[in-house]
């Protein structure tokens, strides 16, 4: 059905609730009419902070633009019957969607990308250290996890780190916790055990999706720190055993933490997919996963899967090892990054680490607001 419309500065067809436009060198745009009514950006729609004045439950679904002009990249129209007016940058209705860099999936051999960057250097207010903080901000989000050396070896130092680029998230474990082996321990993270690489408090609903790690006594033999990219072992895994893998990101297990004061549960799958078929998440914790329960057709491929998982997490060729020193932090992204140690001697010296819970969203902010930053001096200096 074609609406009578006048217009200016290029063709326009107003056809099926679709505006389509033929702008100059034969461009055609496409732009449904609903879509375009919600994206007003005149004062009465959207207020000047950028948020949305306009009710989507109140769009006319009736109304459609009798008048449409075209200039150059602007593009005008008047919604009757409430004689509203509406003007796009055309551009603009295209711009891309904010969205995370594409990670790169990587194995041992990736040693040597592991971001790294010196405390002092990433510290204070100055273009340099913001541009410091900016690239090592970028490269631990594109690869999951990053090291920062120099850090000052004292409490809770490991959250003052926490918010360079976003705030802690506060757990039944504190603002901040110790790791180190203690009589008793609620945790085995509290012992001289090797822990198997895993992603930490899948018990919780959400998850802390970043966790810190600084190390403040390392005299020890053993403790070395092992890395391992799950969203690169989990595509071993669908690659390897598809079915398997199926299960694994269909079916959901549970997840348990008790001691005197917290009793905290989640179920979830181990894998998540995103809505293009990627793995956006990964909750593996051997210590804390609860028996499976699941059909009986289909428990044995799921547990195929899951141990082929765990195997690959042992594979050297998958890990990156590093020991920390006093003064050494490493960040990692939770839902991505699975992290463990090797065993160590308590008797023959100590290594004690703090660590803090903190979300990606607040590092993403950083990063875009750290980048407004260094476009505008770059503009300046033009």
């Amino acid at each position: 059905m074609l609406e009578a419309v006048t217009g200016t500065g290029a063709q326009t067809l107003l056809a099926d609730g679709v505006l389509r436009l033929c702008l100059a060198g034969e461009r055609h745009v496409e732009l449904p009419l609903m879509w375009l009514r919600d994206r007003c950006t005149c004062s009465t729609c959207q207020h000047a902070s950028g948020q949305r004045l306009l009710d989507p439950a109140t769009i006319n679904i009736q109304s459609l633009p009798t008048d449409i002009h075209v200039d150059n990249d602007t593009l005008r129209l008047t919604w009757m019957p409430e004689s509203h007016i509406s003007t796009y940058a055309i551009n603009e209705l295209f711009a891309a969607p904010v969205s995370p860099p594409t990670a790169r999936g990587w194995d041992a051999s990736a040693a040597s990308d592991l971001p790294s960057c010196h405390h002092d250097t990433i510290i204070g207010h100055d273009p340099a250290a913001r541009s410091e903080l900016l690239q090592w901000l970028r490269a631990t989000e594109q690869m999951g996890c990053g090291v920062m050396h120099g850090v000052p070896v004292a409490d809770g130092e490991v959250a003052r780190v926490a918010t360079l680029f976003g705030h802690v998230r506060e757990t039944n474990y504190g603002r901040w916790f110790d790791v180190r082996s203690v009589v008793d321990p609620t945790n085995l993270a509290n012992t001289s055990f090797g822990l198997a690489a895993h992603t930490d408090n899948p018990y919780r609903d959400p998850v802390p999706t970043l966790q810190l790690l600084h190390c403040l006594e390392s005299s020890a033999s053993g403790g070395e720190n092992v890395l391992v990219d799950g969203w690169r072992v989990a595509d071993e895994v669908r690659s390897q055993q598809p079915d398997g893998f199926d299960l694994l990101v269909r079916r959901s297990v549970s997840f348990c933490y008790r001691d005197a004061n917290t009793d905290l549960a989640a179920i979830a799958p181990l894998i998540e997919l995103d809505t293009e078929g990627a793995v956006r998440s990964i909750r593996f914790n051997a210590r804390s996963m609860q028996p499976p329960s699941m059909p009986s057709t289909e428990l044995s491929t799921w547990y195929d899967a899951y141990l082929l998982f765990a195997r690959l997490l042992t594979e050297p060729r998958f890990q990156i090892r590093l020991r920390l020193d006093p003064g050494d932090l490493f960040i990692v992204d939770n839902q991505r990054v699975l992290h463990g140690r090797t065993a160590y001697a308590a008797t023959s010296g100590s290594r004690h680490l703090q660590g803090c819970y903190a979300d990606i969203d607040g590092l993403r902010s950083t990063i875009r607001v750290l980048s407004r930053m260094e476009s505008s001096s770059a503009t300046e200096l033009r």
